[in-house]
């Protein structure tokens, strides 16, 4: 009878552990379903449209997918998708737009199709390469200089400032890309705010009679003057970099215009991300505009093209200055997207196209 009763509770006693052990499992598996629920990790989606080159985008999105499990859909295309995002309006289908221009951002801010934020690691990023709410920001650095062929032409030799492409003298020896260009569309816009839309037009129409070619794009530009066809152009101060790198024809310079004390400096524009207003995945999009803002992915945005990155703590590639190097013209690139589009009709107006026809 006592070996029964010891039997009994013996039996009772492991019953009850078995009880305990499954209860507790049950609470740990209940547990980590609430946290794959509520860990963006392990599922949704993020929709990005971007203007820059697919190369320099993808591997990116790549390195956000894998390290948090959201699911990126990119529409890789041009200037194009601002005017998407407008025909879109209260009915945005992208969550995040990566851009090549700070105006075209800010237009979209000023029309109402972009929310703020403040996510973490905003203060990394100078306030003027960003929108008063933080609706958008700049990483990268796209400096307007003039590449020249070292084989050609000394830098001795060169134009020190922008005006300087008006005179007649430089007739058929440099290049420039289409009005449409999202890079000189933004200086334009600059040149406006610095010297009115009578001198800008001037300096449009002069330049437009002097370049020796009107190409589709700056890649074009930098291998026709490293190739030698023509002395220099004008370009974003990352192409200059590229070339530096190519196997051959990598003998050119840069002149960062417009230096002297009583010289208005050159040109920074940025490239950056927005925060699409509505986004059907509002969550994702913002777990991705913390994540841009990691001093390592910051990097990452910058090195595949060879731009400079807008925090001074984030290494720069070794061809490139950083911009405290140079001066730079004071306008807050926040006031490009006022003038955004008028800039596209004055450039139209002075006879450069917008497109390579």
């Amino acid at each position: 009878m006592k070996l029964t009763k010891k039997l009994l509770l013996g039996l009772l006693l492991a019953l009850s552990f078995v009880l305990l052990v499954a209860c507790g499992s049950s609470n740990k598996e209940d547990a980590q379903k609430e946290e794959v629920k509520d860990n963006p990790k392990k599922s949704g989606e993020l929709v990005v449209y971007s203007s820059r080159k697919e190369k320099f985008v993808q591997p990116l999105l790549d390195k956000f997918e894998q390290e948090t499990g959201i699911k990126v859909k990119a529409l890789h295309a041009d200037d194009t998708v601002i005017n998407r995002i407008k025909e879109e309006g209260k009915r945005p289908q992208a969550d995040i737009l990566i851009s090549n221009d700070i105006g075209a951002m800010e237009h979209l801010r000023i029309e109402g199709l972009l929310q703020g934020f403040d996510p973490k690691g905003i203060d990394s990023i100078d306030e003027k390469y960003r929108a008063e709410d933080n609706s958008w920001f700049g990483l990268s650095a796209r400096t307007r200089i003039l590449m020249y062929n070292e084989d050609l032409i000394t830098e001795e030799e060169m134009p020190k400032t922008m005006w300087e492409l008006t005179d007649p003298k430089w007739k058929g020896q440099f290049a420039i890309t289409r009005g449409g260009n999202a890079g000189l569309v933004a200086q334009v816009s600059a040149l406006r705010n610095e010297w009115g839309d009578e001198k800008t037009s001037e300096w449009l129409k002069k330049i437009k009679e002097n370049a020796g070619a009107i190409m589709k794009d700056h890649g074009e530009i930098r291998l026709a003057v490293g190739s030698g066809e023509y002395k220099f152009g004008l370009v974003n101060n990352y192409y200059y970099h590229q070339q530096l790198n190519e196997p051959t024809n990598n003998h050119v310079g840069a002149v960062y215009t417009d230096q002297a004390d009583d010289e208005m400096g050159v040109f920074v524009n940025a490239a950056g991300v927005a925060f699409i207003k509505g986004a059907p995945n509002e969550k994702n999009a913002k777990e991705f505009l913390e994540w841009i803002l990691l001093e390592e992915n910051q990097k990452e945005f910058s090195f595949a093209s060879k731009e400079v990155p807008l925090n001074p703590n984030v290494q720069t590639t070794e061809e490139a200055k950083r911009i405290s190097d140079y001066k730079t013209m004071e306008m807050p690139l926040s006031q490009l997207g006022k003038v955004w589009t008028d800039t596209k009709t004055l450039i139209e107006k002075a006879g450069l196209d917008l497109e390579v026809k």
